[in-house]
């Protein structure tokens, strides 16, 4: 059974940074491909970031380009979100997730993973 555990979130000011974190236990970590997702309240869960199982691989929204950083250790099974240059409009609740097969690509759709963490809020206050 694949587990997603996420920390680092927490309350920021625009502009502000933080780093979110996600431990992944249970399978291959370095043969799957792994995402960032997120849900504001009323809205729909929305892709942010993905990297593939190929090292440098990786895929970001449109509104996160140039400010959040997707990066994993496959030693210590766990992928990182580096957000910087904070929105009040990043505010969410963003969930790790494991694609459901070892693909090469950067998948972006919540379809393509099958493992999902608890999610950790993040708020950014204006």
């Amino acid at each position: 059974q694949v587990q997603l555990v996420e920390s680092g979130g927490g309350l920021v000011q625009a502009g502000g940074s933080l780093r979110l974190s996600c431990a992944a236990s249970g399978r291959t970590f370095s043969s799957y491909a792994m995402g960032w997702f997120r849900q504001a309240p009323g809205k729909e869960r929305e892709f942010v970031a993905t990297a593939s199982k190929f090292p440098g691989n990786t895929k970001y929204a449109d509104s996160v380009k140039g400010r959040f950083t997707i990066s994993r250790d496959n030693a210590r099974n766990t992928v990182y979100l580096q957000m910087n240059s904070l929105k009040a409009e990043d505010t969410a609740v963003y969930y790790c997730a494991a694609a459901a097969t070892p693909t090469w690509g950067t998948p972006a759709g919540t379809g393509e993973y099958a493992y999902w963490g608890q999610g950790t809020q993040v708020t950014v206050s204006s």
